[in-house]
């Protein structure tokens, strides 16, 4: 796969202006705070195939109240467990849901929590979902990036955005989880949110204690609808064709959601990784929120891959960070 974009040497000082609305603080804080403080949490024991674990499904109240599911992974007791858990949220990629009890159970195996956060709407793709999103939108393109993409109010990713905040409350509620020992987690898609999330609880008492975002995506969104040679961010690049008129107010909403801007208020420690040959979140838009990142930070470059970035070679490095940050 071809090179399509600024080359590595020129990315290391890639600071490319990222505007943001100036009400951008108060419609946050406004969005977060008429949601209802009850999370409204149920967990119910499923039996997984696996015996080193022990598997919840939960149901929680998310944005409005929707029902949100998420799978908790705890490892087993008996083998070591030791209490209280450190824990780890993890978000999912574009169009993945929370897929079978056993199918994402890496950081439980790795003697963490792990809570995974299905996505609303999504979980179709390349792998199921349970949770619907009910909220109506006016005229979109298919996928999810152009749902009331006229108004941040309205937007798809403020409901998301709002749903992955209360999944972190979710697991620091849970009695065998350390709430100051939370990170948050995802590639992709699950990569922006985790960006987003740690930029939406810096200014709160208890900010997420560490974020691992490989190849984000929602990154510097003008950038990637303008070089992104496919879907996702073509989305939007459709819509726009037929909607001409629309530009200003297109971006203008996606400036409330940008992952790169919602970063900067972040105060965690971060290990984003990045792939220079990667066809869907482009290179320059993941520099884009790394060097705009409000918190302590390292990036891990995959010269040679595409989108699958550094997959189990990340995440043996992510193993060894995470235990030293979260001690």
């Amino acid at each position: 796969m071809p090179r399509t974009d600024l080359p590595l040497a020129e990315l290391w000082g890639w600071r490319p202006e990222l505007g943001e609305p100036e009400d951008l603080d108060d419609f946050w804080a406004r969005t977060l705070a008429e949601q209802d403080e009850d999370l409204d949490v149920r967990l119910e024991r499923v039996h997984s195939g696996l015996v080193t674990i022990e598997t919840y499904d939960v149901t929680f109240a998310g944005h409005g109240g929707d029902p949100i599911r998420a799978w908790l992974h705890l490892p087993a007791a008996g083998i070591g467990r030791t209490e209280p858990l450190p824990g780890v949220v993890q978000f999912m990629g574009y169009n993945g849901g929370r897929g079978l009890p056993h199918e994402h159970t890496f950081w439980a195996q790795a003697g963490y929590a792990h809570l995974v956060m299905d996505t609303r709407g999504q979980g179709s793709g390349w792998t199921t979902g349970d949770t619907p999103d009910p909220t109506p939108t006016g005229p979109a393109q298919p996928g999810f990036l152009t749902r009331g993409i006229t108004s941040p109010a309205d937007h798809y990713y403020t409901r998301v955005y709002v749903d992955a905040v209360r999944a972190v409350g979710v697991l620091r509620s849970h009695e065998l989880v350390d709430a100051g020992r939370v990170a948050v987690a995802g590639i992709s898609q699950g990569g922006g949110i985790a960006l987003a999330v740690a930029g939406l609880t810096s200014g709160g008492a208890a900010p997420v204690t560490a974020v691992l975002a490989d190849v984000p995506f929602g990154c510097h969104f003008r950038r990637a609808v303008e070089i992104a040679p496919g879907d996702p961010y073509a989305e939007v690049a459709r819509y726009l064709a037929a909607h001409r008129d629309q530009v200003e107010r297109v971006f203008a909403t996606l400036g409330y959601l940008d992952a790169a801007v919602l970063g900067r208020r972040a105060v965690a420690p971060a290990l984003f990784s990045v792939a220079m040959m990667d066809q869907i979140c482009p290179p320059s838009t993941v520099f884009a929120a790394y060097h705009s990142y409000g918190g302590p930070k390292e990036i891990e470059v995959y010269e040679f891959n595409d989108h699958e970035g550094g997959d189990a070679f990340q995440q043996r490095r992510q193993l060894d960070w995470l235990a030293a940050v979260l001690g």
